[in-house]
C-alpha cells in the first residue's frame, strides 16, 4: 500500500468557477441484490455503511451471486458532484483511486461527467482503488460494506486551494471521518473555505458515522456549518434526542441551514429563518442507495441557480424519488433533463 510520500496528485487549474468543490472516498460500486437472510447468516449489520478489509469482502462477495451485480462509480461525494454536474453545473472532486483498471474506470466516469479533478491517472499511486459492495435487500434497503483501499490515504495533501476559492460551496463527505487523514483533509478544506469566504456544505453520509465517530464529527462541525444534509436517524444522533422535531431545534446550533430527508415523508428544510416542509413524490422504491446523495447534488444545484431553498428542495425531492424507483445510485443526463423540466413546467 502506498504512503502518503510517494503520491503525486496533479492541480488543475479552475479556468471557471465552480458550483461544488466536493471532497471524499472515491470508490466504485459493486451493487447487487441479496435476501433478507442473507445479513444474518453471514454476519452483516443491515443498513449501515461498516469499513471492512479486502479480505472480508472478497469473503462477502464469494457468498453473492455476482451475476446479478453492476458495477457503476460512487462515493457519497462523487455522486453528489456527478449529480451537480448531469443538472448542467460546475464541480470539482478531490479524491485518491490507484493506478488500476478501478481506478481509471473512476476517473473516466468523472471525466465523461465532466467534473474536474485533483488527479490524472499517471500520477495515481500504486495500490487497490476503493470497492464498496452495495447489498440491496427486497425492502429496498441498502447495506454498505466498503474496503477504502488507497482512498484511505486520502490526506491535506490532495486539496486544490485555488479550486476552493473558486467554489460557491465546499462540500464534505461524512464517510472521511472514519480516516485520521480523511479528517485533517475534511478540517483542512474548512478552514480554507472559512478564510476565503466560501460557504461550506457537509453531509453525516450515514448513521454510523454519526454513531461511532461522533466526537471526530463534531471536530468538522467545528462552531457551526452554512449547510448540513443529513437523515432523521442522523439527526437524532448526532444531537442526542428522540425525535425528529428535537433534533431540528438542536441542528439550529450547529449548522446555519440544514436539509433533513425523511424516506417516504420527503423533507425538512431549515433556511435560517423557517422551516419548509418538502413533500414526497410517491414512487414504489426499490433501491435507495444514492438517494440521499441525488438529494444533495440536486438541492447545491437548485442554490446555485438561483432557486429558492423551498424550490430547491422540490427539485431534490423529485430527483431523489427517481433514484430510488430505479437500481443505481445515479441517473442518466436524459432523465436529469426531464426532471428540470418537470419542475419549471
Amino acid at each position: 500500500m502506498p504512503t502518503a510520500s510517494n503520491q503525486q496528485p496533479v492541480t488543475n487549474q479552475p479556468a471557471t468557477r465552480y458550483d461544488v468543490y466536493g471532497i471524499g472516498n472515491a470508490l466504485v460500486d459493486i451493487v447487487t441484490e441479496v435476501e433478507p437472510d442473507f445479513f444474518e447468516k453471514n454476519k452483516v449489520e443491515k443498513g449501515l455503511m461498516t469499513l471492512v478489509d479486502e479480505k472480508r469482502q472478497l469473503h462477502l462477495m464469494k457468498a453473492i451471486d455476482m451475476k446479478r451485480s453492476r458495477m457503476s462509480g460512487g462515493g457519497s461525494a462523487g455522486n453528489t458532484v456527478v449529480a451537480v454536474n448531469q443538472f448542467g453545473g460546475k464541480s470539482f472532486y478531490s479524491c485518491l483511486v490507484a493506478k488500476d483498471e478501478l481506478g481509471k474506470f473512476f476517473l473516466e466516469d468523472l471525466k465523461r461527467n465532466g467534473v474536474d479533478t485533483n488527479l490524472a491517472y499517471e500520477h495515481c499511486p500504486e495500490g487497490h482503488t476503493g470497492r464498496c459492495l452495495v447489498m440491496t435487500s427486497p425492502d429496498a434497503e441498502r447495506t454498505m460494506n466498503t474496503f477504502l483501499g488507497v482512498s484511505s490515504f486520502l490526506s491535506p495533501e490532495h486539496i486544490d486551494e485555488r479550486a476552493i476559492k473558486n467554489a460557491a460551496y465546499v462540500y464534505l463527505e461524512g464517510y472521511l471521518v472514519s480516516s485520521p487523514k480523511g479528517l485533517e483533509a475534511m478540517k483542512e478544506a474548512k478552514k480554507i473555505a472559512e478564510r476565503n469566504k466560501i460557504s461550506v456544505a457537509l453531509t453525516f453520509s450515514d448513521p454510523s458515522m454519526t454513531k461511532y465517530f461522533s466526537m471526530q464529527m463534531e471536530e468538522v462541525v467545528g462552531a457551526s456549518v452554512d449547510l448540513l444534509f443529513c437523515n432523521e436517524e442522523e439527526a437524532m444522533i448526532f444531537t442526542g434526542t428522540n425525535s425528529t422535531s428535537e433534533a431540528r431545534e438542536k441542528l439550529k446550533q450547529v449548522a446555519k441551514r440544514f436539509a433533513i430527508t425523511l424516506g417516504a415523508n420527503g423533507a425538512l428544510i431549515y433556511d435560517g429563518d423557517t422551516f419548509i416542509q418538502i413533500e414526497p413524490y410517491k414512487v414504489r422504491a426499490i433501491d435507495t442507495n444514492g438517494a440521499g446523495d441525488m438529494f444533495s447534488g440536486a438541492f447545491l444545484y437548485g442554490i446555485t441557480h438561483g432557486h429558492s431553498f423551498a424550490e430547491a428542495g422540490k427539485l431534490a425531492s423529485l430527483a431523489s424519488s427517481k433514484v430510488v424507483s430505479q437500481w443505481g445510485p445515479r441517473l442518466e443526463p436524459a432523465q436529469m433533463r426531464r426532471i428540470l423540466g418537470d419542475l419549471v413546467g
